[in-house]
């Protein structure tokens, strides 16, 4: 059963990785980049900063009264803001623009895009309040992963993405196996129950809104656990380098009819697919594991190799703009 979570997760991974690519060049076009200069060294320091930071404030805030309540209130409406408007960038796409609704004298707009993201951000966002089920958490953040990966590689150049990769699998290894302190933060986001952990259960009628603490449940003996998790961010940060790959790299030379920058992607989710199964063989002894030391090294060894082979250059796409 627990192979059978495995797979379930890779699912999750591979087809967040997949969205982002498909994504990523509306997104680009439609001025969605958060940085004016992609190929800074300085530009994902930031992002490194918060996410640092992010779990400290969590666990400060947690323990005050209230704490943890109130933090999932704000992370709830936070996620559904942020899906309602990558929601409205993707299904504009596919839907006619804003309409007038008759008679356009009465100047009544109509945006369709906009109305149909509003309302599955807001039907997330009830389910997550009211029942969140490992299957509502999962669609939640397979859309939020989706969405952030391709915000990440269409804002970061290679050399951004590299550092933020090193920089975070660095953070992640001492996060749990030195300072534990995400250990705790696992803990403490189970409990709130958000799309902030990915949750692959043995069976569908898993029942994730009485399933024990995260601490409780590494107490159980392995083979009665009945649910593998994954952080959010072992899916997001490891995809960064897989659209920046895309987006960045020039599409010559053509290979068996596909782009270089098409197959310098697929090389770096396969790469990083052979740090998951890494990740996996360690999380058999039941211990928590750090995922961004093998995802994204992983990945980081798929681009290297796709990029030598293709381009036959060691300069790997490290444009350097200060």
């Amino acid at each position: 059963m627990r192979s059978l979570r495995s797979l379930g997760l890779l699912a999750l991974y591979v087809g967040a990785q997949l969205v982002a690519v498909a994504l990523s060049v509306p997104f680009k076009s439609a001025g969605l980049a958060t940085t004016s200069n992609p190929n800074s060294p300085a530009a994902p320091v930031v992002i490194i900063i918060a996410i640092v930071l992010a779990p400290l404030f969590i666990l400060w805030f947690t323990r005050r009264k209230s704490g943890i309540s109130t933090l999932r209130v704000v992370l709830l409406v936070a996620i559904a803001a942020s899906l309602n408007l990558t929601l409205y960038y993707t299904i504009e796409l596919l839907l006619p623009a804003t309409q007038f609704i008759p008679p356009a004298e009465a100047g009544l707009l109509f945006d369709p895009a906009q109305t149909i993201a509003a309302a599955i951000a807001v039907t997330i966002l009830l389910a997550l309040w009211i029942e969140p089920q490992w299957y509502v958490v999962d669609a939640a953040g397979f859309l939020a992963a989706g969405a952030l990966i391709a915000l990440l590689g269409i804002s970061f150049g290679i050399l951004p993405v590299f550092i933020l990769l090193i920089a975070l699998a660095i953070y992640d290894y001492i996060a749990v196996y030195r300072t534990k302190h995400m250990i705790s933060l696992a803990d403490v986001v189970t409990e709130m129950r958000l799309p902030i952990l990915m949750v692959m259960p043995s069976s569908a009628g898993y029942d994730y809104t009485t399933a024990p603490s995260f601490k409780a449940r590494q107490e159980q003996p392995v083979e009665e656990r009945e649910a593998t998790f994954m952080g959010l961010g072992d899916v997001v940060i490891p995809g960064a380098l897989v659209v920046s790959a895309f987006i960045w790299l020039p599409n010559h030379p053509v290979v068996a009819g596909l782009g270089a920058n098409l197959w310098a992607a697929v090389a770096t989710i396969i790469g990083s697919l052979g740090g998951y199964a890494l990740l996996m063989r360690r999380a058999r002894s039941g211990n928590p594991q750090a995922g961004l030391p093998f995802l994204n090294g992983g990945a980081l060894s798929g681009y290297i190799l796709a990029y030598l082979l293709i381009f036959h250059q060691f300069g790997l796409g490290l444009s350097l703009s200060l």
